[in-house]
């Protein structure tokens, strides 16, 4: 079923795509309430330093092995990745949105302790690695926007093989004091997926740069949008970035199970 669905999507994608060019922008969704999905639950982990963060956990319910950690961008909170997330979850996947450290949008959305540190969130995003083990997950995609995109990658170099799958979108190289280097980059043997808009220009350039910089098997895709991290998968040509994330995660998540 779940296979379907990507399926039909990708069918769609690129003439989503195309009537998005010839149409306005959707509205921005990140401007409308959001609510946690009543199949999520509140969670709370530690980062590899000791911060206690918060997060919601989407799916888990059919035993699946296959996790998916979502990092949330700049100056965003986890709320972003709540509607991705439940359609990864309903796709069988086990995933986890969190609040980067000193990130508190309160109520539903969370609140993780400590002080803002864009430099120090890589150590966030292993422990949310390591939370999704906990929960039963095996093989590990990490999936970033922004600057949780440039996280992902730093964590990824340090999980080295216990990672399967990177998608960054709109990730900037360095962003205060946290950097993607090249040695990094190469030293990820995960399937990387590097995704931007066309008219985002600096993260357009960003990523072809890490594109370059990174060891096989990687992919670069510049989509026609001027939206940045999850913006890509709200306006323009949504489908088609979805169905890329969808396509990088059946064959590279799904495939190592």
């Amino acid at each position: 079923m779940a296979r379907t669905r990507r399926r039909r999507r990708a069918a769609l994608a690129l003439v989503a795509s195309l009537s998005a060019l010839a149409s306005a922008c959707v509205a921005d969704r990140s401007d409308e309430p959001r609510t946690p999905p009543t199949s999520s639950r509140r969670v709370t982990f530690p980062a590899t330093d000791g911060v206690v963060l918060e997060g919601r956990l989407f799916g888990g319910e059919s035993g699946s092995d296959l996790g998916v950690v979502l990092s949330h961008e700049l100056p965003e909170d986890q709320t972003i990745w709540w509607d991705f997330a439940e359609s990864l979850a309903e796709d069988g996947y086990l995933v986890v949105t969190y609040n980067f450290r000193g990130y508190c949008p309160g109520g539903e959305g969370g609140c993780s302790e400590g002080e803002k540190s864009i430099a120090s969130i890589w150590q966030d995003t292993l422990g949310a690695i390591a939370y999704l083990r906990s929960e039963g997950a095996a093989s590990i995609a990490l999936v970033g926007s922004s600057m949780g995109g440039t996280s992902s990658i730093v964590a990824a170099a340090q999980e080295k093989q216990g990672v399967q799958v990177v998608v960054t979108l709109s990730a900037p190289a360095t962003i205060e004091g946290l950097t993607a280097t090249p040695a990094m980059l190469q030293d990820v043997p995960a399937a990387k997926l590097f995704l931007a808009g066309s008219g985002d220009t600096s993260a357009a350039a960003d990523a072809q740069t890490l594109f370059q910089q990174a060891s096989l098997p990687k992919r670069v895709e510049v989509v026609p949008s001027d939206a940045h991290g999850t913006r890509l998968l709200t306006e323009g040509p949504s489908e088609l970035v979805r169905s890329y994330i969808e396509s990088e995660l059946d064959q590279y998540l799904q495939g190592a199970a």
